[in-house]
């Protein structure tokens, strides 16, 4: 039986002059994680509500984990078969 393997994702929230910065960090067995940042800014016209900053901020970070994951599944293809792999999705 296979061993089941344990990935972990990290995020780290701060909140400076009406912006939230989300740090998305993905731990492997690699010794260097993934990391991804998102953000958002507050609308000076809406009222502040900073568990939406956090959600936007955090949703992007995630996105952009998830896109760079990809990018790197896709260069280990690349780096196996010597040709880029013809499309990846999410």
């Amino acid at each position: 039986m296979n061993e089941a393997k344990q990935w972990t994702v990290t995020v780290d929230i701060d909140e400076h002059d009406g912006r939230t910065r989300a740090t998305a960090r993905l731990h492997t067995r690699d010794a260097r994680p993934l990391t991804a940042v998102g953000t958002a800014r507050l609308n000076p016209a809406d009222r502040d509500v900073p568990e939406i900053g956090d959600e936007l901020a955090t949703a992007r970070a995630l996105s952009r984990l998830a896109h760079t994951l990809l990018d790197v599944a896709a260069d280990d293809i690349e780096g196996l078969t010597a040709t880029p792999p013809t499309r990846l999705h999410l």
